[in-house]
């Protein structure tokens, strides 16, 4: 499996101390949408890649070994466009632990819900396999003002993003 990064020790995306794993893979909605390079992340994309072991409890191990961390956090670029790896990764952590899960995303609850694979849409799977989670929705636009999302407990750069806390679907 591919990533950008990893962050131990993170206080800046969630309301609680969280590891954070980098996605390498973003389709650049937002970009493309204004028309302007506005990505916070663009950097980011320039890093070189870090291939992990295939085996993936090496970082459940690694979260699980920290008194600091309660809550995993997948961001980057965008984790759904790396869906079925993020989506395991998310599987191996929730066998082993009920800590919260957030996932930064710049598509919506909407288009979540209509993008699917064999096993049924995103939204659904996350829901059914991840809860429980917090998905940040939506893409940042330019000039827009920033506010403090309760489910976070952070600030977000524009607007038009939120958070959604889905508990056990099971």
């Amino acid at each position: 499996m591919t990533i950008k990064g990893i962050m131990d020790e993170d206080f800046v995306n969630y309301k609680i101390p969280s590891m954070v794993v980098l996605f390498p893979n973003c389709t650049f909605k937002c970009e493309k949408e204004c028309g302007k390079r506005v990505c916070q992340n663009s950097t980011l994309a320039q890093a070189p890649n870090i291939e992990i072991e295939s085996n993936l409890e090496f970082l459940t191990e690694r979260y699980m070994n920290n008194p600091i961390t309660k809550a995993l956090c997948f961001s980057g670029l965008d984790p759904i466009d790396d869906f079925k790896n993020m989506l395991n990764m998310g599987i191996i952590f929730r066998m082993l632990c009920d800590d919260d899960i957030v996932i930064y995303t710049g598509y919506t609850e909407e288009e979540l819900s209509e993008m699917n694979d064999d096993f049924g849409t995103y939204l659904e799977q996350i829901k059914h396999f991840l809860s429980p989670c917090v998905v940040k929705f939506g893409r940042y636009i330019p000039d827009q003002p920033s506010h403090f999302d309760e489910v976070l407990g952070v600030n977000l750069a524009s607007n038009n993003q939120y958070a959604v806390r889905y508990e056990n679907a099971n």
